[in-house]
């Protein structure tokens, strides 16, 4: 399992949206889930923290779900990135999106000291919107899966009326 992603959207996201929890560069504090392209799919690779614990030996189910959140708007960003001609490693600012929904189903429990690998595979399903299918596996193991639909971040969001 490769245990990095050495071109991730979340590098060319404007400083300004760069401070999620889960997948902001310049939130010291966060966890700076890397999300980039694996062929045609997307990939995010993490190691959870013993903080990241649920009950001794496992993973707690929250980090999954944030892992599956930010996965989704990251990938959906690489899609419309991709697709206005950009991949990450071009230094071009990438379009922003935001989650509409989040579906996540635990499958089996998630063994701790072992990198996450979350897969996604992209649907577009409107020119500002796609849904994301998203496995997260532990070593082989597929321990959840989820659904992300993501809409893009309008441009006028943040500033003031």
């Amino acid at each position: 399992m490769s245990t990095d992603v050495k071109y991730a959207i979340q590098d060319v996201y404007p400083d300004d949206f760069s401070w999620c929890y889960g997948c902001g560069r310049l939130n010291e504090k966060g966890h700076q889930f890397r999300t980039g392209w694996d062929g045609d799919k997307t990939v995010t690779i993490y190691t959870p923290k013993a903080e990241h614990t649920a009950i001794p030996g496992f993973v707690y189910g929250g980090l999954l779900a944030s892992l599956i959140d930010c996965h989704g708007t990251g990938a959906a960003s690489l899609a419309l990135h991709k697709k206005n001609g950009y991949m990450p490693e071009d230094g071009v600012e990438a379009p922003r999106f935001v989650t509409a929904s989040l579906q996540v189903n635990y499958k089996k429990p998630t063994p701790q000291g072992h990198s996450l690998k979350a897969v996604g595979t992209i649907e577009e399903i409107h020119p500002k919107k796609y849904k994301i299918h998203i496995e997260v596996f532990s070593s082989e193991l597929c321990c959840a899966s989820g659904e992300v639909v993501a809409v893009k971040m309008p441009e006028s969001f943040g500033q003031s009326s």
